[in-house]
């Protein structure tokens, strides 16, 4: 048994954020950077099947600057076996169809029964990958994924839908699962398991090892971000004081008198 897991790092999540001077992403300097929270989760269904069986091999995948390294090696401190970082800044700069795919091309080369995604990612929350990898590499999937459990070469999964309710599909292996939050209780990486960290493997990759050159980057994305922005300060909020009717009174004018009712 082999699980790929895909992992993004992004800032930690009470870091400071600035907007960088071309309005096009964030000031990274002296920012912090962890393992997106969905992802952590996910690594950690991956490493629960990998305790209840010995020879499941639980592989890392991550695309970006060198700083990922210190993301893969966190997630083989946690227990994963080895890791495949794509550190190549075509693909670090493409939209999420072309991070897509981009961890398809690794999917392939890898060819896991299992792979396992976060929900969305923590900085851009477009919940869009992971339904684009499973497409791309032509395996089923399901997100929301709360629970997974293998079975009769099946991997059974119980997903979060709207309104609190709950669904469980059985989808046929190789398949492809988006773990929600609050899924497992994430571990944390042993002193041991650090140490082991630095002997394990980080397989460093550009897009055209993986066959996409000029199939990804910025040149080829679909989507472009134009300008990220803080919005104007909006004009100071006026308080109505008073007794409760006239209160009332004063906010339905208020609100006839800007056109609302």
């Amino acid at each position: 048994m082999k699980v790929m897991v895909c992992l993004k790092q992004v800032p930690h999540q009470d870091a400071k954020l600035d907007i960088s001077g071309d309005e096009t992403w964030i000031k990274e300097d002296n920012v912090k950077f962890e393992i997106n929270s969905y992802d952590t989760y996910a690594l950690e269904e991956a490493l629960q099947i990998k305790d209840a069986d010995a020879e499941t091999e639980v592989v890392v995948v991550s695309i970006g600057p060198d700083r990922v390294t210190q993301a893969l090696r966190t997630a083989l401190g946690m227990g994963a076996d080895r890791a495949v970082h794509i550190n190549d800044a075509d693909a670090d700069a493409s939209d999420t169809l072309g991070a897509a795919k981009v961890l398809a091309a690794v999917a392939k080369e890898e060819s896991p029964d299992l792979v396992f995604t976060g929900l969305m990612a923590d900085d851009t929350n477009f919940s869009a990958l992971p339904p684009m990898l499973a497409e791309l590499i032509d395996v089923p999937s399901a997100t929301g994924v709360l629970t997974t459990e293998l079975t009769d070469g099946n991997l059974r999964v119980e997903r979060e839908l709207e309104g609190g309710e709950r669904e469980v599909a059985d989808l046929p292996t190789p398949a492809l699962a988006a773990v929600q939050t609050g899924a497992n209780q994430v571990r944390y990486a042993s002193l041991k398991g650090i140490m082991q960290a630095k002997k394990k493997p980080v397989d460093v990759k550009t897009a055209v090892d993986l066959g996409l050159e000029g199939q990804v980057g910025a040149g080829a994305a679909k989507v472009k971000i134009d300008r990220i922005y803080s919005p104007p300060k909006a004009e100071g909020a006026e308080i109505l004081e008073g007794a409760t009717g006239d209160v009332v009174n004063s906010l339905l004018a208020k609100i006839k008198e800007l056109g609302l009712l």
